[in-house]
């Protein structure tokens, strides 16, 4: 049976820049969550259902920063379903942030008005495609984004999108909680795992710990690490040739 491969882009991230993963599979069956759409901390059904698999399809997942932990709980909460797991620089069990803003508290209500006040006068629309440059300049070190312009503003400029992504780095925190636990114990049943670290540009400086962190996780799943020097964070930007070569293998 054909694998369907399905991506889970991380925090702020578009279909639009994994477009060069796309092309590089051209004899995949590779689909792209949009977490504009559905938020990548949402349960497995969810995500199952934004990607438009069929119920008995053989699944590969590719995890990205937070979409990473997403991938993980898919694959350890759904052995059978999940055929293989690839981990883009993922999120660690450990990046829980901090308790007094989780969804519902009285932090997280004050971030997300003013998230709502800062749309309303605006300042997305304003700000929105300088902070996309921005992510770009500091996460990638080929510092070529994929985004249009256009869609550039279409999609941090919204009233909305400061709120949403803010929505999503909470909710991976709880994620990260929850991915904790079923990674505590032994991990006796889950797919053939590659974990693809960056330790290049702006990751330089944390690349001794975030290394050492990605191990660990790779002991605890059984799982490979491929360490990529000449990569920053946004290693779809910089090195989709590795992911595509972890897929094909």
């Amino acid at each position: 049976m054909t694998v369907t491969w399905i991506v889970v882009p991380g925090l702020a991230e578009t279909p639009e820049e994994f477009s060069r993963l796309v092309e590089l599979l051209p004899g995949e069956d590779l689909r792209v969550i949009d977490p504009w759409r559905t938020p990548i901390a949402s349960d497995v059904d969810a995500l199952r259902a934004a990607a438009g698999v069929r119920p008995d399809a053989e699944i590969g997942l590719i995890g990205h920063s937070i979409g990473g932990l997403a991938a993980l709980r898919w694959a350890l909460t759904r052995p059978l379903e999940v055929t293989r797991l690839v981990l883009v620089d993922s999120s660690l069990t450990s990046e829980t942030g901090w308790r007094a803003f989780y969804p519902g508290t009285r932090g997280d209500r004050a971030v997300r008005a003013v998230a709502r006040f800062l749309g309303r006068v605006g300042v997305p629309q304003l700000l929105g495609p300088a902070l996309r440059r921005l992510i770009v300049r500091l996460g990638s070190t080929s510092n070529h984004d994929l985004l249009s312009k256009a869609t550039a503003k279409a999609r941090y400029g919204e009233a909305t999108s400061w709120l949403l992504f803010w929505d999503e780095l909470a909710s991976s925190w709880e994620l990260a909680v929850e991915v904790a636990k079923l990674t505590a114990g032994p991990v006796s049943t889950i797919a053939p795992t590659t974990l693809l670290v960056a330790t290049g540009g702006t990751s330089r400086p944390t690349a001794k710990s975030w290394l050492a962190g990605q191990q660990r996780l790779a002991t605890t799943l059984g799982g490979t690490v491929e360490v990529l020097p000449n990569s920053a964070h946004l290693v779809h930007l910089d090195r989709p040739d590795a992911i595509a070569t972890a897929v094909r293998r």
